[in-house]
């Protein structure tokens, strides 16, 4: 009896299991050039952030509309200075 609900119980546990399909991840790149795409995925992150803020689509998103944004103010191109002698 004990052999047999033991595997019952096993069974029925990972009967329940489901593994969820997993969401294709999109770069930063693709969201700059299919603004229709980003929109929608920054309304669903924004409609929902305590779950999905931190999910790899909604921080390219969010990065890709922020540097679309960037471009459009015409932010100026700032390279650090490298040739900078101290003490003499």
């Amino acid at each position: 009896m004990k052999r047999i609900i033991l595997p019952l119980f096993i069974a029925s546990t990972l009967a329940g299991c489901k593994q969820e399909q997993a969401e294709v991840v999109q770069s930063v790149d693709w969201y700059k050039e299919n603004t229709v795409e980003r929109d929608e995925r920054l309304a669903q992150c924004r409609a929902n952030p305590g779950e999905l803020a931190d999910t790899p689509n909604c921080v390219n998103a969010e990065q890709a509309a922020s540097l679309a944004n960037t471009s459009k103010r015409g932010s100026l191109d700032v390279q650090p200075m490298t040739d900078i002698k101290l003490g003499r």
